[in-house]
């Protein structure tokens, strides 16, 4: 009786509960402290909707636990089904496509239609709806960085009903690129600089001497390590000047091959030898959580790398960067290298040693354009956090039920200058 009740009333309102789900479906870590710090947020602004967690691994159910308000009733958690010989095909097979992650939406095909709508940092959920048939759930993507290559403005993003952005940057460069709608995007912040995660500044060596963090990306194509990686930690090794952080994106070190998507090309990654390990002024991570966290871009002094999104997050506070092409990229005046601008380009390794010289002086007109492009690339709210407004922007998007919240103290990174206002970043 009480269920034909319950029914009934929800005939004559209208309403339904909304369910929506945050869909982490990766190998890597790196995508969670993207969407993970909207979750609680969530849950105060729409106390009504039922937020729940699906996740593929049970580092990533750690992970994204780590973001959780403690004080607020926890969501639940699901594990993905799997198909573990569709994860045996992709370690194979290098990634050169992501057959894991589509095996896994494919397999939890049932459980992901039950949704009113999927928040997801990735382009790939857009299977459910091209392929799948998936199309009831209403797909919400916040990007997983505020890079320029040209895979970030994919035509798979015009599959999504609302696309979360950082800043205005990326609004109007996928807007030139046709791949996402006026009326789907809302500029929200970037909220993992909201994440619980972030700490202050680590100290990774017993000196002072200046950190270098060298940060290569896995595309086979773009990346620089395939080329220099290994000349590049010899070069560290055998000097004294300079501590080196070897961070390199977290997926370089998943796989002994190597894939693009984007440029249909396959590499083998060497093991790295033992000479690098060990030296005192070498600090070698290939995929802790510093590595996902801004540890190191946060305690590093020059930023050396080639195609990663993570040099956005290095200019919170703006420092030297060198950038190698390895790859012959014509980058000037290319607005998927926008990013070249923040520091000097170098063609090979013979000009190292000057380039790093040079680099221990910051350079007035990068920190120019980096604070320029700072400010363009992450909107910044006074009175509320990205991830309060990413919640909201959803919320009303669903158009649940709002409860509006002041926020008493705006949550703020621990180290970095990320809000304009605080100090010296100001809009000319």
């Amino acid at each position: 009786m009480e269920q034909n009740q319950s029914i009934n009333l929800q005939a004559l309102t209208g309403k339904k509960d909304l369910r929506i789900g945050f869909l982490f479906n990766h190998d890597g870590l790196h995508q969670i402290a993207h969407s993970a710090p909207i979750i609680p947020w969530l849950q105060r602004v729409a106390p009504d909707a039922q937020i729940e967690i699906l996740t593929s691994s049970q580092a990533q159910t750690e992970a994204v636990s780590s973001h959780l308000d403690p004080s607020l009733k926890r969501p639940p958690f699901h594990a993905l089904q799997q198909n573990k010989f569709w994860h045996i095909v992709e370690k194979l097979f290098g990634g050169i496509m992501p057959i894991r992650r589509i095996s896994d939406l494919l397999s939890n095909r049932k459980l992901l239609a039950q949704y009113d709508a999927l928040v997801v940092p990735e382009t790939t959920s857009t299977v459910l709806r091209t392929h799948l048939k998936v199309d009831k759930v209403k797909l919400i993507l916040m990007p997983h960085g505020a890079g320029d290559r040209q895979i970030s403005f994919s035509p798979s993003n015009r599959h999504f009903d609302l696309v979360l952005l950082p800043g205005k940057k990326t609004q109007t460069q996928m807007l030139k690129a046709d791949v996402i709608r006026p009326d789907a995007n809302k500029i929200v912040g970037y909220p993992k600089f909201d994440s619980p995660t972030l700490g202050s500044r680590k100290k990774f060596f017993d000196n002072d001497k200046p950190i270098v963090l060298y940060n290569p990306h896995f595309d086979p194509k773009l990346s620089s390590w395939f080329e220099y990686g290994e000349k590049i930690l010899d070069y560290f090794a055998n000097q004294d000047r300079y501590n080196l952080i070897f961070a390199p994106h977290v997926m370089l070190f998943q796989r002994t091959f190597l894939g693009s998507v984007e440029h249909r090309t396959m590499k083998l990654r060497r093991t790295l030898p033992q000479r690098f390990k060990g030296l005192p002024h070498i600090h070698i991570d290939t995929g802790s959580m510093n590595s996902v966290d801004m540890s190191y871009t946060r305690a590093a002094d020059i930023y050396m790398g080639d195609v990663s999104s993570q040099i956005y997050e290095f200019i919170e506070r703006p420092r030297s960067a060198i950038f190698i092409n390895s790859h012959e990229a014509e980058w000037e005046n290319n607005d998927y290298y926008k990013f070249w601008n923040f520091g000097e380009v170098i063609e090979g390794l013979d000009g190292l040693d000057q380039a790093l010289l040079r680099a221990e002086t910051l350079n007035p007109h990068y920190a120019k354009v980096q604070n320029e492009t700072f400010l363009d690339s992450f909107d910044f709210d006074p009175e509320r956090s990205s991830s309060h407004r990413a919640a909201l922007a959803i919320a009303e998007f669903m158009e649940a039920d709002i409860t509006h919240i002041e926020e008493e103290q705006l949550v703020r990174p621990a180290y970095g200058n990320v809000i304009p206002m605080d100090l010296h970043r100001k809009k000319a």
